[in-house]
């Protein structure tokens, strides 16, 4: 029966460590844990009355919420490893009194110290299994940290990359190229760098899905209320006699298709036309779509 309850905190650990690989190493659509947190925490935020003072914080109240849980969630399922063979497979200092505290106690207290590689010495564990498993905590511990950090350094040139084309688009919005304007070697340059730009954005949907949750600001840099431009660039482009310039337009409306389904199948879900899920993306963050 000791063994049963060791084997519930190394799947407990096992699914954690899964559910960290996949949020940050091979994201799938399907998702996890961490993902179901950050949608979760995403709607509440949808239906606060406060929703314009509290959705700039989604993002990052998000990933702090989902790092929290990874180090619970290692944290006792290490603690339920140790608690069977807790005090007589462990040695304690003399004098500290930890022994006689309830087990389960201890052994959360054990876990907690070595997880964060404190080292303390107070309860150290006896048995061969345990001193070469014990470490192995401490090393996930340091994993833990590195991977959190590495998290937060990937997440913002994420965010930056989007909002540099959502600024951009709405710069041309203002301009407003028209056809005679498109039709050059210019134009076929801008539509070109632009479906660029709009795959780069898909990829980093389809490598860290949660950048979906962060708010971008005001609307000129806010991606959902400015890609709806880019159909009408994509559009104009068609209408041109340059066989260059028809050829990045079109090249722009994949770009811009593809960009749709990543969006729909990981957040969405409408099974819509492009148009219909770039409007169901501007209301999901509380903007309006400038039109296609």
């Amino acid at each position: 029966m000791e063994w049963v309850v060791s084997l519930v905190g190394v799947a407990l650990i096992m699914a954690t460590l899964r559910d960290l690989f996949h949020t940050l190493w091979h994201p799938t659509r399907h998702g996890g844990l961490s993902r179901l947190v950050m949608a979760a925490l995403w709607k509440l935020a949808k239906h606060l009355r406060a929703r314009k003072r509290v959705v700039g914080l989604v993002g990052p109240l998000a990933m702090v919420a989902v790092v929290a849980m990874w180090a619970l969630i290692i944290v006792l399922g290490w603690a339920v490893v140790y608690w069977p063979h807790m005090p007589e497979a462990f040695a304690f200092s003399s004098g500290s009194g930890l022994s006689r505290e309830p087990e389960l106690l201890d052994s959360v207290y054990l876990s907690l110290v070595t997880v964060t590689t404190l080292g303390l010495g107070d309860i150290a564990p006896a048995e061969g299994w345990l001193r070469v498993l014990s470490p192995l905590e401490a090393l996930i511990g340091f994993v833990l940290l590195t991977a959190t950090v590495s998290w937060v350094l990937q997440i913002f040139p994420t965010l930056t990359r989007r909002r540099v084309l959502a600024t951009r688009l709405a710069l041309l919005q203002r301009a407003d190229p028209s056809v005679p304007e498109l039709d050059c070697a210019v134009g076929a340059s801008l539509l070109g760098s632009l479906a660029t730009e709009v795959v780069r954005v898909r990829i980093d949907f389809t490598q860290y899905a949660e950048a979906y949750y962060f708010h971008d600001g005001e609307d000129d840099s806010s991606l959902a209320a400015t890609i709806g431009y880019a159909f009408r660039l994509a559009q104009r482009g068609q209408a041109a006699r340059r066989a260059d310039v028809r050829l990045t337009s079109r090249v722009l409306a994949d770009a811009l298709r593809d960009l749709s389904i990543v969006l729909d199948q990981r957040f969405l879900r409408t099974d819509g036309t492009p148009a219909e899920v770039f409007a169901a993306y501007a209301a999901d963050h509380g903007r309006a779509l400038t039109g296609p």
